[in-house]
Order: structure tokens, then sequence, then C-alpha cells
């Protein structure tokens, strides 16, 4: 209850009650480190649900405007396009697939292991603890559990199995750690330590990774929200101390506002300073998204390892200080081996690009797709589609939503067609630096939609084409279907059917295809989606 004591003395002076001053309190900034920590987590949470609900609002508001309501925009010069093309993309296998997802998962193991035995090293040296195979094995063990989200998002996890695993790891390294320590320290000892080193940061993790919204944006809002509130405590703190100074200031306060208000007052007044450079910040993340310099699996997992180390370093600050920023220092085997991955990717040729089409207003189904198909597809390939509201969840990036916060959305919409040879220059074609490719978009208001589709066959290699529930009055994508029928220089198109596709509607709409263009691709029933059956047609052959 200590820090609602300024709460209690203001409302004291309120009254006119004359509060003692109190005695010394020792030291509470690990508390409020801690507070902070939880109120920033959910306030994000509950911003990046506002964000995607306003994305998806207004993209779908800029699509079906008028072209001469859309705001024009200064943009540099096209940049050239990756490649010719003419040029043959590289042969990429279905195996080639599976091992690039095995290596990737396996290099974030390792360079978490290396990250929880300097951990362990580090906490056993400061705290003069007994550095023995069985400790440092059994800490290192139990200290790696920040791989688990990191393995959850390349997988596409549902947030059942993604729960389960957190809560399974740390009832592992209770379970382990209670078996190798001594009969001098107990189960309940061991279990509220690993509740405060493991339990809190699993819960801010879990939280910032409850469903699709909040695990693509509420990560990039943490460290703006983060600011804001140590804004607010700099403001409660400073009241504190007019409080404690029996100030005049405090005093006038608690009779004209009241002692809530006054404290609300504080607390959200240093926000009218801290929001530029919070916004800064987002505008710097933002940009170093967009230009590679930032990927999202490396944010994601140096924040769940700053979270991760975070509980340590608070309860060495009241003891060593400054000296408790020395927790942190395994932080500095991320860019080393963000830098060893990117140095092990293949560079020999292009990488093969798909084309993704399908049934606009079929979010579940298009969804279940993305998870299932593309995120396996992005580890060896690029993507590109049109953008849409069905998959807003899972496009939205860093770039994304600080240019949505700046109100520049309508900027990446394509007004006239002369913009599309723009849009596909400023696609990101390079691998981020764990080798996955990035999803590129094309925003398009009802108008441009097929201009940019016949520019986006042109760079695409292969196509996938959900067409689940399609029926003919879905005028749109027959016409995709007979544009790809007659379109030069694709490989192979694959289209996902079922049960309630309307297949002689689509047939008439292919009948003028090369033999074998075309892979139907059947889904019986509600049946879980195979993923393999849909991702192996899409692959060359070997």
């Amino acid at each position: 209850l200590r820090p609602l004591a300024p709460l209690w003395r203001l409302c004291a002076l309120a009254v006119g009650f004359p509060f003692p001053s109190p005695a010394p309190e020792t030291p509470m900034l690990p508390g409020k480190i801690a507070t902070l920590l939880v109120i920033a987590t959910v306030l994000s949470v509950i911003g990046a649900l506002l964000v995607v609900w306003r994305y998806r609002a207004a993209m779908q508001a800029l699509m079906k405007a008028p072209l001469a309501a859309a705001p024009g925009a200064s943009e540099a010069p096209a940049a050239r396009l990756p490649y010719a093309a003419d040029v043959a993309p590289i042969p990429v296998t279905l195996a080639d697939n599976h091992q690039a997802e095995r290596r990737l998962i396996l290099a974030f193991l390792g360079i978490t292991l290396v990250m929880a035995l300097s951990r362990t090293l580090l906490m056993q040296v400061l705290a003069n603890g007994p550095i023995t195979l069985i400790t440092v094995s059994t800490l290192c063990a139990a200290y790696a559990w920040p791989v688990v989200p990191v393995v959850a998002v390349i997988r596409r996890w549902s947030l059942w199995r993604f729960v389960a695993a957190l809560l399974l790891w740390f009832v592992a390294a209770v379970a382990l750690l209670s078996w190798r320590t001594n009969e001098n320290v107990t189960f309940a000892q061991v279990f509220g330590w690993m509740l405060f080193d493991i339990g809190l940061p699993l819960i801010i993790v879990t939280a910032l990774c409850l469903g699709s919204a909040t695990r693509a944006v509420a990560p990039w809002l943490a460290p703006l929200f983060i600011a804001l509130c140590w804004a607010s405590q700099a403001g409660v703190d400073l009241l504190a101390a007019l409080v404690e100074a029996q100030s005049p200031i405090a005093v006038w306060l608690a009779g004209q506002i009241g002692a809530v208000t006054a404290i609300a007052l504080f607390a959200l007044a240093p926000w009218l300073i801290a929001w530029w450079p919070a916004r800064a910040l987002g505008r710097w993340l933002g940009k170093a998204y967009a230009t590679g310099r930032i990927s999202e699996l490396f944010y994601l997992f140096t924040a769940v390892w700053v979270i991760a180390l975070t509980g340590p370093a608070l309860g060495a600050i009241a003891s060593e200080g400054w000296g408790a920023l020395l927790y942190f220092l395994p932080l500095l085997w991320i860019p080393l081996g963000a830098r060893l991955m990117q140095q092990r990717q293949r560079s020999a040729g292009r990488p093969p690009t798909l084309l993704v089409l399908r049934v606009f207003r079929q979010d579940a189904n298009v969804q279940d797709l993305f998870d299932r198909v593309i995120e396996r597809w992005r580890l060896t390939g690029n993507t590109v589609l049109i953008a849409g509201t069905d998959l807003a969840e899972r496009t939205i990036d860093a770039d994304d939503i600080f240019t949505f916060l700046d109100h520049r959305l309508a900027e990446r919409f394509i007004h006239h067609p002369e913009q599309i040879t723009l849009r596909l220059g400023n696609f990101e074609w390079r691998p981020d630096a764990e080798g996955r490719y990035r999803v590129n978009e094309c925003y398009c208001h009802d108008t441009t939609w097929q201009q940019a589709l016949a520019e986006l066959m042109k760079v695409s290699d292969v196509v996938l084409m959900d067409l689940r529930n399609f029926v003919a009055a879905n005028q749109g994508c027959v016409y995709e279907l007979q544009t790809l029928a007659t379109a030069p220089g694709l490989q192979r198109i694959v289209v996902l059917t079922n049960e309630h596709t309307d297949m002689s509607a689509a047939m008439a709409a292919t009948a003028h295809a090369p033999s074998g263009r075309f892979v139907w691709v059947a889904q019986q029933g509600s049946q879980a989606l195979a993923t393999e059956n849909v991702l192996r047609p899409l692959f060359a052959t070997g």
C-alpha cells in the first residue's frame, strides 16, 4: 500500500487533517518499475485492439473512396525492381522449405541457450552462488523459455497452445529446480522465486501475444506506453514530493479540485510532453523496420528477453544500484546472432514469388490459410497480394502501424495506374536478418485493383488462389481466373476449393488456360486445412 501513501496524505490535506511526517521509506524503485511494466502492457494490449479496429475501418473506407477525393502523395521516384521479369527463380522444393524452418528454429534455440547460459553464469557470479554443472544446466534450462514465443510465431501456434507451452515450461522449471536444490530450500521458496523470476515475465509476454491483433501490434506500442507511463510516474512522484513538504501548492490543489483529481492531473498532464519523444520513437521503429534494420522476429525475440531479464535486474537494484544493468549483458548476443544468421542466407539467384488471391469477406478461411501456408512459404520465397481488411491483423507491420497513427495511410493507396510501378519498386524483396521474406501488399481502390493485379502477375512465379465458397456472383474472382488463364510466365496456379465452390463457373473462367497450369486442391467439409497438400504443388518438384 506504500505507493498509495500520497493519496492518503493529499486527502488529509483536503480536510485539514495534520498528517504526521512519515518515517524514512525503503527504496520503491523495483516496485515502481514492475508496476509501470504491468500498466504499460495493459495499455499496449488495449491500444493494439483499438489500432487494428480503426486500421480495418480506415482501409475499408479508403478502398471505396473515389479517386478525386483521395489525397495526393509526394513520393520519391520508383526504385528498380531487384530482378528482370525474364530471370528464372532458383528452384525451391518442399524439402528446402522444411529445412529452412528447422534451421530457423534451431538458430533461435541456439541463441537462446547461449543467452540463458550467460544469464546463469552472470547471476551466479554476482550472487556468489555455486557454479557447478548441475546448477548451471538446471538454471539454463529454466531460463531458456524466451524461445517459446518465437517458435509460436514461426509455427503460428494458436493462443491456447502458446499459453499451454508457457505454463508447461513454468511447471517443469519449478519441478526441476525443486528436484535439484538441497533440503535447506523449500518448495515454497523455489515457487516464489520462479514466480517472480519467470512467472511475471510470462504473464506480460502472454498478454502481449493474446491474439493476432495484439501479437502483431502490441509489442511495437509497448515502448511508447512505457515512456508515457514513466512520465506519469514522474508526475505522481512530483506530487508526492509536494505533499511530503507540505507545499502550499499541494494544499491549494487538495482544497480546490480534490485529491483524486489532483493525482489524475499530475499523472496525465506529463503525457503532453512525453507524447512527442514517444511519437518520435514510434516513427524511428517504423522507419527502421521499413528499411530492413529491424525484423519482426528479432524485435519480438529482443522484447521477450528484455522482459525476462528485467525480473532479476529489479531484484538486484536495492543491493547493487546501477550495477543491476549488468543483468542485461546477455542481450549483446542478439545482434551477433542476427549477423551470423544473415551471413548464412542463400544469395545466388532470386527466390520464387507467390501471388495470393482469394474470395473476399471470407476472413476466417483466408486467415487460416495465411497461418498454415503463407507463413511457411515466407521461409523460402517472397509473397505479394492486394491488401484487404481480411488479412489486416496478419500483414500489419511496424511501418503500417506508425504510418496509420500519423494519419498517412491514404498515401499507401494506388490512386492512379501510373503509381503501380512506384509501389512495386518500393516493395522489400530482400529477406530479413533471420531469413524470412516479407509479405508485400498493394493498397488499391476499387477502381485500380485490376491494373495492380496485372503488374503483380508480371513479378510472380506461382499463384495461390483460395476459391472456397466461390460463386459465379463473385465477379472479381471470375476476372482473376480469366486473367490468370491467359497470363504469360506463370509456372503454376494452385486453386483451393471446397464443396461450396461453384466449379462449373470456375472451369468456364479457366477454359482457355494451357493444359496443366491450374492445380485444383479440394478441401472436404469442415476439416482442418491440409497444409502439406496445399504447399506441395506450390514448390518445384525435387
